[in-house]
């Protein structure tokens, strides 16, 4: 499972008094381990789309921290950040190309828009922006 991996990566950093990437580990876990704790509060399984998801929403956080930071000129914390965000990114699956968005559309008896990002969600969640295939089904209905 992926947070096993974390877990690993965040020991290993931990072993190498690597201040920066162990701060990063331990928020990506902590923040698994509450929502692993929902899930199991509603009876469902934790999985690694979960942690995909949770991955994306630090990645949002890291990136306006930044941008944040960027604001006031602290360049080491901007530095330290782009650092974290660079592990976390290692993390995520790559992304959908528009031509594989449009290629899986294809492949669909019912392009709806509904249906279409029904099926991205269920079948592609974290390797796909919902934006991006509703803009590739949006010119692909033109």
């Amino acid at each position: 499972m992926l947070l096993d991996d974390i877990k690993k990566a965040g020991i290993d950093a931990l072993k190498a008094r690597d201040k920066v990437a162990r701060a990063i580990y331990e928020v990506v876990i902590n923040k698994c381990q509450v929502a692993m704790i929902d899930k199991r509060g509603e009876g469902k399984e934790f999985t690694d789309t979960d942690v995909i998801q949770i991955l994306q929403k630090v990645v949002k956080e890291l990136t306006e921290e930044r941008e944040n930071y960027q604001n006031v000129n602290n360049q080491e914390e901007v530095d330290n950040i782009s650092r974290q965000l660079e592990i976390v990114k290692g993390y995520l699956p790559p992304m959908m190309s528009e031509s594989e968005i449009a290629e899986q559309i294809n492949k669909l008896d019912d392009k709806s828009i509904g249906n279409v990002m029904r099926y991205f969600k269920q079948n592609f969640a974290g390797s796909v922006d919902m934006g991006q295939v509703q803009a590739v089904l949006k010119s692909m209905q033109k």
